[in-house]
């Protein structure tokens, strides 16, 4: 039995692939992996930011509400200081009063400034990691075929 001359030939195996095409296969493969890993970093750090700026706008809300109401609530204690402990002198009052707002502003300005430390700057862990055992990976195999 003769081959049929217009029949095409059957693909070849993956074995029977040139050394070029599975270079170019590999070269495809790693450039979407480098793509990928960019997206997930770039994802990553939106996610954080955006974490970020939400947790820092309802700090600020919080904080302006609390203000307002400490505005009233210092004034009212100012008033009761002049009235019960500096005999009818309001202006001790209000100095002891400011002295308590530098306190609490030092201290709530160390808060903040940890707090900002704690989630800057935002790096993508997932990403890096996923690179380090995708190198990790690539250069194993690497040394096996050697």
């Amino acid at each position: 039995m003769a081959a049929d001359p217009t029949q095409t030939p059957p693909p070849p195996d993956s074995d029977e692939r040139s050394v070029s095409e599975l270079v170019f296969d590999v070269s495809e493969r790693a450039s979407s992996l480098v793509r990928e890993e960019i997206e997930l970093a770039k994802a990553e750090v939106g996610e954080k930011v955006g974490k970020i700026l939400r947790g820092s706008v309802v700090g600020v809300a919080a904080g302006a509400f609390a203000f307002l109401a400490l505005i009233l609530i210092m004034e009212g204690v100012a008033w009761l200081l002049a009235e019960e402990v500096f005999d009818g002198n309001a202006w001790p009052g209000f100095f002891v009063e400011a002295g308590l707002f530098l306190l609490i502003a030092a201290a709530a300005g160390y808060f903040a400034y940890r707090s900002v430390q704690a989630g800057a700057p935002p790096v993508p862990e997932q990403a890096i990691e996923e690179g380090k055992k995708i190198k990790s990976t690539l250069e194993g195999e690497g040394e096996k075929d050697a």
